[in-house]
């Protein structure tokens, strides 16, 4: 079985139901002019997996082959996060649900900010990551899933800054570029992002 077989399929199921990655990642693969139709999974009626991974690429791999189970078409899922090395890695792959609720971004950020306030010293960056794993199966047995793995660097700020993106982009500070995340638009931030990063080298991986 070639590692391309997918793409006579016709079609590719992405396995999330985040509107924040969906809408990202319509944009991404909209560039990349792929031969096969790419569906959410929402619209096939596929609800989430359990993610019961411990890492990024697990949990990638749990979502990837249980919309390829359902759907019975190739799947290609995305688990991303936040990564804080003073944190431990915390909120890592509890990021959507680091409060207690899944996907409530402001409470997410609340606690990253009190998480953080007692360990900020003064004139210390508080370094992070963002950190996107895509892995795609050809079925739901697939025992040579494809990973690509995107990490973005960057800092946490004290306070929110911006209005675009989702999720921790508010406090996502680029000193290289001296805005957060949530300050760029959506194709100066698929330029540079984690998701964008590994969706380079899924774009790579498909000239071979």
């Amino acid at each position: 079985m070639s590692s391309q077989d997918w793409l006579s399929q016709g079609t590719l199921v992405l396995a999330s139901n985040n509107k924040g990655k969906i809408a990202e990642f319509e944009k991404l693969f909209a560039a990349l002019n792929l031969p096969v139709n790419v569906v959410a999974q929402g619209q096939l009626n596929i609800e989430d997996a359990i993610e019961d991974g411990l890492s990024f690429v697990e949990n990638a791999i749990i979502k990837a082959r249980h919309a390829a189970k359902i759907s019975g078409k190739p799947a290609i899922a995305d688990d991303s996060g936040l990564c804080v090395p003073i944190l431990g890695g915390a909120p890592g792959i509890y990021s959507a649900r680091y409060a207690g609720n899944h996907g409530d971004d402001a409470a997410n950020n609340a606690k990253l900010l009190a998480d953080l306030k007692p360990l900020r010293k003064q004139d210390e960056k508080i370094e992070a990551m963002f950190v996107c794993v895509l892995a795609l199966v050809q079925h739901a047995e697939d025992p040579l899933p494809q990973i690509f793995q995107g990490i973005w660097t960057g800092e946490i700020l004290e306070q929110a800054r911006g209005e675009n993106g989702f999720g921790y982009d508010p406090l996502f500070w680029l000193p290289e570029l001296g805005i957060s995340s949530a300050e760029l638009s959506k194709e100066e931030k698929n330029k540079i992002s984690h998701r964008g990063q590994a969706m380079q080298l899924f774009k790579a991986s498909l000239a071979k």
